[in-house]
């Protein structure tokens, strides 16, 4: 048992923080309540602190960069197949990755990574904590989301190898969602029969889940009428979406509201290395949240490092966003995004003790990170 004492306690829930002990048993949150008595507990004393649920990164490649090392250790996109949905993230996370450290010693306890955006389908994002020595044992949802990609990545990537244009890019995507919504029809015609199923396909086995409203597509969109087409594509073929940095979200913020669609937003803490990045701001998280969409902070790690996301949100709230807006955009927002909300991404009794005890808020860069608890353990 832990009890933690007398800490100001941001449950990323209720507007207004409060002076409360909370008590862990095992790895879960059992109680959230003034005076709370347990001779049996080991006693944290949070008096004059204040502590946060674990912070959530909703779209990183963190353990699949090879430690920022060189090309042989990156393993977060695939040069070679335009198409790889059959890829999964969780296959390339490396445990020891130094940014692992780095990110738990910051206070991100959830980490949702998974390939880049060089391919139109990349594969599946998995989410899992950033502790331990075995992927396998840290993974909290194995398959989050089937990435793809729109804009620039996929035309600079494979412009010698049949993709130049917005449009091309575009058909590719919708050529094999309609040749995956004709492989689950001939499936569910099969109905457990072997003779009359089609023959596998590891591709468009992997678009299955999505198809299936599973998972979501996980689409990588800076550019406004790249929000519109993949949510369109979305819209044609029924599938669940994301949109992962937004950059121009701000100058469109009411279409996106009307949309309902979550939203993942960054990295901004980099300059404009490319043409759909021009209109990339600090207001933009503030003005989507304002007009009251879904909005998640991300790093895009190691674009941003890791360590850095709760100073993007400190970032944010300087540029005009609304504290409470920007501390939900590191906690629980992100766990609703990435379908782990059940588990983590605010102090709630039932959920996983992620806890993060400061000397102050952590959107400033002066403040300390005093302790952090993955599973109810002091890392």
């Amino acid at each position: 048992m832990l009890l933690i004492k007398n800490g100001l306690i941001h449950n990323a829930i209720d507007r207004e923080p409060f002076v409360a002990d909370l008590l862990v048993d095992g790895t879960k949150i059992v109680k959230i309540e003034k005076d709370i008595v347990c001779e049996d507990a080991q006693v944290f004393d949070a008096t004059g602190l204040e502590v946060y649920p674990g912070f959530v990164e909703a779209h990183c490649h963190t353990g699949l960069d090879g430690h920022g090392i060189g090309y042989e250790g990156a393993d977060y996109n695939e040069m070679g197949d335009i198409i790889a949905c059959h890829l999964r993230g969780i296959d390339a996370i490396e445990p020891r990755d130094e940014m692992l450290k780095e990110a738990r010693e910051a206070g991100v306890t959830t980490l949702c990574a998974g390939p880049g955006s060089a391919n139109v389908l990349g594969g599946t994002f998995v989410a899992y904590k950033p502790v331990g020595v075995r992927i396998d044992d840290m993974i909290i949802k194995a398959e989050v989301a089937m990435k793809c990609a729109f804009g620039e990545n996929p035309k600079r990537c494979y412009r010698d190898k049949g993709d130049s244009s917005r449009m091309t890019t575009a058909a590719k995507l919708r050529e094999m969602l309609f040749k995956a919504r004709e492989y689950q029809q001939k499936l569910e015609r099969a109905a457990g029969d072997p003779e009359k199923a089609p023959a596998f396909d590891m591709k468009l086995n992997a678009l299955l889940p999505v198809m299936r409203k599973e998972i979501p597509l996980k689409a990588h969109a800076h550019q406004a009428d790249d929000f519109f087409t993949a949510l369109r594509i979305a819209r044609e073929f029924d599938v669940d979406i994301t949109l992962e940095h937004v950059t121009e979200g701000h100058l469109v913020p009411d279409e996106l509201a009307k949309e309902n669609v979550m939203l993942a937003v960054g990295p901004t803490l980099t300059h404009a290395s490319k043409f759909e990045l021009r209109n990339k701001s600090w207001e933009t998280p503030g003005v989507l949240a304002k007009a009251g969409c879904h909005v998640s902070i991300i790093t895009d790690a190691p674009v941003i490092p890791q360590k850095y996301l709760p100073l993007c949100a400190g970032l944010a709230v300087k540029a005009g966003m609304d504290p409470f807006d920007a501390l939900r955009a590191i906690t629980i927002n992100p766990a609703e995004h990435v379908g782990v909300a059940d588990r983590v991404g605010s102090l709630t009794v039932g959920k996983d003790a992620d806890i993060v005890i400061t000397d102050g808020s952590p959107f400033e860069v002066s403040t300390e990170v005093k302790a952090v608890f993955i599973n109810g353990r002091q890392i």
